[in-house]
C-alpha cells in the first residue's frame, strides 16, 4: 500500500476534543505529516474564535513537528490542492457520521478525483464525544474533564468567567 506524504484533517474543532486528538495521533502512525485544517465558516457562530482554536491546537502539538495547523475558507478540495496534499482524513463515530461523510467524500472525489478520503474510526472511548455535546454540557455546568485536553478546560473556564458561553 502506497502511503502519501501529507494528509489534511479538516474540522471546526470548536473545541478540539480527546476524540480529535486520537484521530490525529493515529494519522501520524500512517502519514508522515498532518495538517489540522480549521474551517472558517461565517455562517456558524463558534464558541471559540479561529485564532483561539488555532492557538489551542498549536499548543497541543508544540513538540510534534509533523503536525501543522492551518485555517481555510471555501472548498476543502481547493485547500487540499493548495497545500499539496492528496489525502483527506475524516473521523467516524457512528453510522450517522458515515452517511454524511460518505456523501462528502463522493462529492470531493467528483470535484477533484486525485484526492482520496480516508476514514478512521473513533476510539471506542470517544465514539460518543462531539464538540457540540462538549459545549452544551459545559454551558449547563456539566463536567467535561477527560473528554477534552486540559488547555481546552482552561479556555472554557475563561469563557465562563467572562460570561461568554454563547
Amino acid at each position: 500500500m502506497e502511503v502519501r506524504g501529507l494528509a489534511v484533517y479538516p474540522g471546526s474543532f470548536d473545541p478540539i476534543t480527546n476524540g480529535h486528538l486520537d484521530i490525529i495521533q493515529r494519522c501520524l502512525s500512517v502519514f508522515p505529516r498532518v495538517i489540522v485544517a480549521i474551517v472558517e465558516n461565517p455562517e456558524k457562530a463558534p464558541l471559540f474564535s479561529t485564532e483561539e482554536r488555532r492557538a489551542i491546537i498549536q499548543a497541543l502539538f508544540t513538540e510534534e513537528p509533523r503536525v501543522q495547523v492551518e485555517t481555510f475558507r471555501g472548498l476543502l478540495v481547493d485547500f487540499v490542492r493548495q497545500v499539496g496534499a492528496q489525502v483527506i482524513v475524516r473521523g467516524l463515530r457512528a453510522m450517522t457520521d458515515f452517511e454524511y461523510e460518505f456523501q462528502m467524500a463522493l462529492m470531493n472525489r467528483r470535484l477533484c478525483p486525485d484526492i482520496e478520503t480516508v476514514f478512521l474510526m473513533a476510539g471506542e472511548s470517544y465514539s460518543y464525544v462531539s464538540s457540540r455535546l462538549i459545549k452544551e454540557i459545559f454551558r449547563y455546568g456539566g463536567d467535561v474533564a477527560g473528554l477534552v485536553p486540559p488547555i481546552v478546560l482552561e479556555y472554557l473556564d475563561r469563557k465562563r468567567r467572562a460570561g461568554d458561553l454563547g
